[in-house]
């Protein structure tokens, strides 16, 4: 799975927890909560939607790898492939 894949992902998983935010113009190097108003819950519940959905566990102390959509492509780019996506 290529990084531009997986920051879809995330993003698809964003627009249905958050789906009043405006997605479109997210810079994939920023803070996704500096760019969006997401909260804690928001963002537990996107390391839950990974879960859900695809497998991948997130430990809390790796929460902060997934703090941009890079660092999540970067971080979460080895998990799939773990699981043969």
């Amino acid at each position: 799975m290529t990084a531009e894949e997986i920051k879809q992902i995330v993003l698809e998983i964003v627009a249905d927890i958050a789906p009043d935010e405006d997605l479109s113009n997210v810079k994939p190097d920023v803070k996704l909560r500096e760019q969006l108003s997401l909260d804690s819950m928001d963002f537990l519940d996107i390391v839950m939607e990974l879960r859900k959905k695809h497998g991948i566990e997130v430990p809390e102390a790796d929460y902060p790898r997934l703090a941009s959509l890079d660092s999540c492509a970067e971080y979460l780019g080895p998990k799939f492939a773990e699981k043969g996506k």
